[in-house]
């Protein structure tokens, strides 16, 4: 018997009958052999970590863009954030913790740079509105690895695409990642939003505050318990009624004093500008892409140059910015 075997036989004993177990995942696009130590929701977690998109995640905003400070989050380590919350959900279910970590480490790989404004700066160009979990199942799927993709599992692949949207993850794993995503971002961005002077502890909504803790630390673990309490049996991962309501009061009042209209957003207007001319500058000018990026079909030029500037880290857009748009000093001998 190989390890993998061992762990998957394992899963069988241990984990809930709710649980997704990896010996009866729907398989990869491109059958693979198996791992003789690790099982495919093992590889797809390892394959997610060494991509060089989650690497990327760490130039990337959050939510305060060029903030002056090295405690603000990033990309990273919100997901960071959320694989860790997810876990503690996932094992306290008797859940699979590999798959729940793989989706958590995937699910926002495709944002853009400058946070959430990247997807309506991009969506000019496209057809449709560009979505940063459209966009992360597709660097998986198709951008990733010279354009091969990752062929990761079924399950991983649902869980990334559904994280946010209309549609429930079909794994109770994935629906802990959906879930997960919101705690962690509501908490991180009020302790972010305090850090950076937006926010007093004084001016948060008063009875979240008195039910959930004072701390993010405490928020997350009221969270998380109640998230625990009310998902031990069916088939969904949910919150009692009142801590939804709890939580979704904290979540409008950061809309309303964070998300929209903030000192701290002052500047992404011209976060969105430089997304902007950038989009426009490889449209008009295709061979400035690099050659993974420019596409046979001429059609499917604004969706290749969206990828390029969808995958940028804020300070590489800034930079092709500095080289396209800004006078370069020069001297004369």
């Amino acid at each position: 018997m190989t390890v993998r075997e061992r762990i998957e036989n394992t899963e069988r004993q241990v984990l809930s009958p709710r649980a997704t177990l990896v010996a009866e995942s729907r398989g990869r696009e491109r059958p693979e052999e198996p791992c003789s130590i690790r099982t495919d929701f093992q590889r797809d977690r390892d394959r997610i970590v060494h991509c060089k998109s989650f690497r990327r995640l760490k130039h990337k905003t959050h939510v305060f863009l060029a903030p002056e400070g090295d405690h603000y989050r990033t990309r990273l380590t919100h997901t960071m954030e959320v694989a860790q919350v997810a876990r503690t959900v996932s094992r306290a279910l008797a859940l699979n913790e590999d798959l729940t970590e793989a989706i958590a480490l995937g699910h926002d790989l495709g944002h853009t740079p400058f946070g959430h404004i990247g997807e309506n700066a991009l969506s000019i160009f496209l057809p449709d509105q560009f979505k940063h979990n459209e966009q992360s199942l597709r660097v998986v799927e198709v951008l990733e690895n010279g354009g091969k993709g990752l062929n990761l599992t079924w399950e991983v692949r649902d869980g990334i695409l559904n994280h946010t949207g209309d549609s429930l993850p079909e794994t109770l794993e994935g629906q802990v990642v959906r879930l997960s995503d919101r705690i962690a971002y509501i908490n991180s961005d009020i302790d972010d939003a305090v850090r950076a002077g937006v926010l007093k502890l004084s001016d948060l909504p008063l009875e979240p505050i008195r039910r959930l803790g004072t701390t993010s630390s405490e928020r997350i673990d009221s969270l998380a318990h109640d998230t625990v309490e009310n998902s031990e049996a069916g088939d969904r991962i949910r919150m009692s009624p009142e801590t939804w309501e709890l939580m979704d009061e904290l979540r409008d009042f950061l809309f309303t004093n964070v998300y929209i209209g903030s000192i701290a957003k002052t500047e992404e207007d011209k976060a969105v500008m430089v997304l902007e001319a950038l989009t426009r500058f490889y449209l008009d000018n295709p061979d400035e892409l690099p050659a993974e990026f420019r596409p046979v079909d001429e059609t499917m030029l604004p969706v290749k140059v969206c990828d390029y500037v969808a995958g940028m880290t804020d300070r590489y857009a800034l930079a092709r910015y500095r080289e396209f748009f800004l006078p370069r000093s020069w001297m004369v001998d």
